[in-house]
């Protein structure tokens, strides 16, 4: 497939030297960026009143590119032998320093929550005339649906481990399911919201961190549904199934993810006045 492979088939070998694996040129990532700053201008323009067409037209280009590249991915994967031991273990290191990324992306949203909270303009927390939710409703109840969700993946995984195939689809079925319940009762929790983005400092830290972690899961739910795909079609085996262990590690971190957002801006953010700190 690449350079590499047919000099060492012109060689004699039918497989490198090395256990690296050197991709072909893709056309993928120009095309990628090209759509993606379409997205990004199509909502500028959204965003100052004129159609969103553009912005559509640009959504739907990334999300083509996003499944041809990872067609190819796959492909390489698991027809082509090319993810190796060690080619697997840098993707471990790239979706673990992705992971850390995604951490300093929710550390800004906290800050700006304690910042606003811990200082707030008038001396109380929430400001006067914000209704909280009542944590113990629809956000406790979204806490345990992530917290079963993340022991149903771990489930699905560890039944691939053991070689039980009806336990990896049946496991990865429910945290699917699971993953599509969160985000409907946070559909309907943002529905009958007291307060709007636009409402103050408040609303706008609460609906940023939620709301990007509700993307997040609707992201998480997405690859998990891709890896119950492939774990139908048998992609997945004992020794060689880093897509699902990617899937899981994301999933946990979601999970973590609200677990700090519940206690700290559902539980200890709702209080009926949190005095300011001298």
């Amino acid at each position: 497939m690449t350079d590499i492979h047919a000099d060492a088939t012109a060689h004699g070998h039918g497989a490198p030297h090395h256990p690296y694996h050197l991709v072909e040129p893709s056309p993928w990532p120009i095309v990628g960026s090209l759509v993606a700053g379409l997205m990004a201008g199509g909502a500028v323009l959204w965003f100052h009143g004129h159609s969103a067409w553009v912005l559509v037209l640009g959504g739907i280009g990334v999300l083509a590119i996003m499944a041809v590249w990872w067609r190819d991915v796959i492909r390489e994967a698991t027809f082509q032998g090319f993810h190796t031991p060690v080619v697997q273990l840098g993707l471990r290191y790239g979706m673990a320093l992705f992971i850390a990324s995604e951490v300093m992306f929710f550390s800004a949203f906290f800050w700006a929550f304690f910042s606003s909270s811990l200082f707030p303009v008038g001396g109380v927390w929430p400001p006067q005339g914000i209704h909280p939710f009542d944590p113990f409703q629809f956000p406790f109840l979204n806490t345990l649906i992530l917290l079963l969700s993340g022991t149903t993946v771990t489930w699905a995984h560890h039944s691939l481990l053991e070689g039980k195939q009806n336990g990896l689809i049946q496991g990865l079925i429910v945290t699917c399911l699971l993953g599509l319940c969160f985000t409907s009762l946070q559909a309907f929790e943002y529905s009958s919201a007291s307060f709007h983005f636009t409402g103050g400092i408040y609303p706008s830290t609460f609906f940023m961190a939620t709301g990007f972690h509700g993307f997040h899961v609707i992201i998480g739910t997405t690859f998990l549904a891709v890896c119950l795909w492939r774990a139908c079609m048998g992609h997945f085996k004992p020794d060689h199934h880093f897509g699902l262990e990617a899937a899981a590690w994301y999933w946990h971190f979601v999970d973590v993810v609200w677990l700090f957002l519940f206690v700290c801006i559902y539980w200890w953010g709702m209080g009926a006045a949190i005095p300011a700190v001298d």
